[in-house]
Parts: structure tokens; C-alpha cells; sequence
């Protein structure tokens, strides 16, 4: 991904906030089979050695994707956090120079690493339960895994497989027009929260 220095974001641990507020990430697999993209939920973990963390989560058995996994593949998970057209007419420079266009604003992480597959019940049972406590989190009446009879859960389980992925490098891109002045940024926040669209008014959050 390419980054501009003024649109990078730096910091691991605000990288990590990111993932874990839009943690449905497009796992990403290229090797001599092809390429291959895959839709799915991460949790994310931390690690005590320094590492910049683990991601994992499953897929359905019958998902072939697993297979190319079980030797240490390389892969690339991407986050995409909010974005947004920003309109020329936004900023309040059009009217003295006219020489501004159109772009495009957005939050993306990327993670990449090497995965490999899990079929260990209890390694399951443990990544289903954490993912489930970090969605069910802001819920009235948060749901566990345990509410369920445990032989259908059982046999859920049975029906997938995990991937963990050692995160080895996290690249961060944060496009809230700071190359722009600060009355046009004010212009496109101002735009952006007249919008009727929940990503739009979520990208104006992003602008100072």
C-alpha cells in the first residue's frame, strides 16, 4: 500500500484500535495456486515478547483456503476502516483559485505475517469464545458461547478450522486531507456531516 508520510499512521498501539473496531478483515492468500480473498472476523491478541501481535479466526472446513496454510504461508489481512468522497466544493479555495478535484478519504490497516491452520478443539473453543466476548461486549444482554447446548456447539466446531497469523509488519493509512489548509479541512468536515451516510459522517470524526 502506498503511504505518504503525512497520511501514515505510526503508532502499533492506535493500529491495534483500529483492528479491533473494524476487525471483519480480507484475509488474502497469493502463492502458486493463485490468489485467493476470504471475508472474516479477526480477534486480535497480544503478545508479551514484543511482537506486534496475533490475529486469528476460522473458516468453514469445507473452505479450501486452510489447506495452503499448513506450511507457514505468507499472507496479507487488510482493515478498512470508514471512507468518503470528498467534494471540491467543499473547500472554501475553489472560489479564489479553482484548482482543487476531487479525492477520496479512508481509514485501511494492513497486516501481514505468516498463518498457519488449527484443528485443536480447545485452541477452537477458546477463539470462538474470546471473539464472540469482544463482539457481545455493548450488547444489554451479551451472549457466550456457553448459553448454547454444548453438543451443538460441538459439532460447529468440528465443522471449522482456525488460521493465527504472527503479525511480521502492520502498515497504517489514515486519508483525512491533511495535505489540504485548515479552513478546507474544516470545509470538507463541515460537508461531510451534512451527508445522510453513516460512513461519511464516520470519516468527519477523523478530521481535526
Amino acid at each position: 500500500m502506498y503511504v505518504p508520510e503525512h497520511f501514515k499512521e505510526a503508532s502499533n498501539q492506535q493500529l491495534h484500535q483500529y483492528i479491533r473496531e473494524y476487525g471483519f478483515g480480507l484475509l488474502v492468500v497469493a502463492d502458486g495456486e493463485g490468489i485467493e480473498a476470504n471475508h472474516v472476523p479477526f480477534h486480535l491478541s497480544d503478545t508479551d515478547n514484543g511482537s506486534l501481535g496475533l490475529l486469528q479466526c476460522h473458516v468453514a472446513r469445507k473452505n479450501p483456503v486452510w489447506q495452503r496454510l499448513q506450511h507457514g504461508a505468507r499472507v496479507l489481512v487488510v482493515f478498512q476502516g470508514p471512507d468518503a468522497y470528498v467534494s471540491p466544493s467543499w473547500y472554501p479555495t475553489k472560489e479564489e483559485t479553482g484548482r482543487v478535484v476531487p479525492t477520496w478519504n479512508y481509514l485501511a490497516v494492513h497486516a501481514e505475517g505468516r498463518a498457519r491452520s488449527v484443528e485443536d478443539p480447545a485452541w477452537l473453543h477458546q477463539h470462538l469464545r474470546q471473539l464472540t466476548k469482544q463482539h457481545e461486549a455493548e450488547m444489554d444482554e451479551p451472549w457466550a458461547v456457553d448459553d448454547a447446548p454444548s453438543d451443538f456447539t460441538e459439532r460447529l466446531v468440528q465443522a471449522i478450522v482456525g488460521i493465527e497469523i504472527e503479525i511480521e509488519t502492520l502498515t497504517g493509512k489514515l486519508k483525512a486531507s491533511q495535505n489540504q489548509p485548515e479552513r478546507n479541512r474544516q470545509g470538507v468536515k463541515a460537508g461531510l456531516e451534512t451527508e445522510d451516510k453513516a460512513h461519511s459522517r464516520a470519516m468527519s470524526d477523523f478530521i481535526g
